[in-house]
């Protein structure tokens, strides 16, 4: 579960997060959309403790992110919009260095690395180095940094950027399993059918604030339209930013 309770956030006379309310529960998808500099990334960047909120409070699980960051934090399973590997490591090496951050070690790390390479499709990426890899493949090996400490959040900023059809096919597939599986996913995206095809829960940011928070269906009704693009440009009240 992951909670956001009236964060607000502010640099200077920016005014990034405006009592900022929202909660992704256990066993759904939810989505989080905006324009760029609605407020999404600070917002994330709140719930991953790297920016303290002026005001308000976020939680994972039972945990509030300002009082214990670390125990936050290894809750969640972070896939970032940058995949940030090194290239010289192979995926091994990346899932070795990053589960023994978690506390995972010997066998233990051992049976995880094998664990989630089989859950997601790369054991025969383990021994490579990334330097050569395609970017579903990399997307592979950090979604496996992501899980590799079995999370009970997963948290994904635009996790379908730039990868192709067969790549996208299988990262919403996996995520399909691991909602059945009782985890808590919360995505941001801009491809709107992936969002409405995907997500059991939408919250639309503006400005720093929600403006809109639902089902793809509720968010089409509220706005009186039949596509959830439309609904999202007519619920956010500009365009100002979409072709940035």
């Amino acid at each position: 579960m992951i909670r956001f309770d009236n964060v607000n956030k502010s640099f200077g006379k920016v005014h990034a997060c405006r009592d900022i309310s929202l909660h992704a529960p256990d066993g759904k998808i939810t989505g989080v959309l905006g324009p760029n500099g609605a407020g999404k990334t600070t917002a994330l960047r709140c719930l991953l403790g790297l920016v303290r909120p002026d005001s308000g409070q976020v939680e994972v699980d039972e945990f509030k992110v300002a009082d214990d960051p670390i125990s936050a934090r290894s809750r969640l399973g972070v896939l970032p919009d940058q995949f940030g590997l090194y290239v010289r490591l192979t995926a091994r090496e990346h899932l070795g260095f990053f589960g023994r951050l978690h506390g995972l070690q010997g066998s233990e790390l051992d049976a995880a690395i094998d664990n989630v390479a089989e859950r997601i499709g790369m054991t025969e990426l383990l021994s490579r180095r990334v330097q050569g890899f395609s970017q579903g493949e990399r997307m592979k090996v950090a979604l496996g940094r992501a899980l590799l400490h079995n999370p009970r959040n997963l948290v994904l900023d635009e996790p379908t950027r730039g990868l192709d059809v067969m790549a996208a096919r299988s990262l919403r597939e996996l995520l399909a399993k691991e909602r059945a599986a009782g985890r808590c996913i919360m995505f941001s995206s801009h491809v709107m059918a992936e969002v409405a095809a995907l997500c059991d829960r939408v919250v639309i940011i503006a400005e720093g604030r929600v403006t809109a928070e639902g089902s793809p269906d509720d968010l089409c009704q509220q706005a009186g339209e039949p596509e959830l693009e439309d609904a999202f440009v007519k619920l956010i009240g500009t365009t100002r930013g979409l072709a940035a």
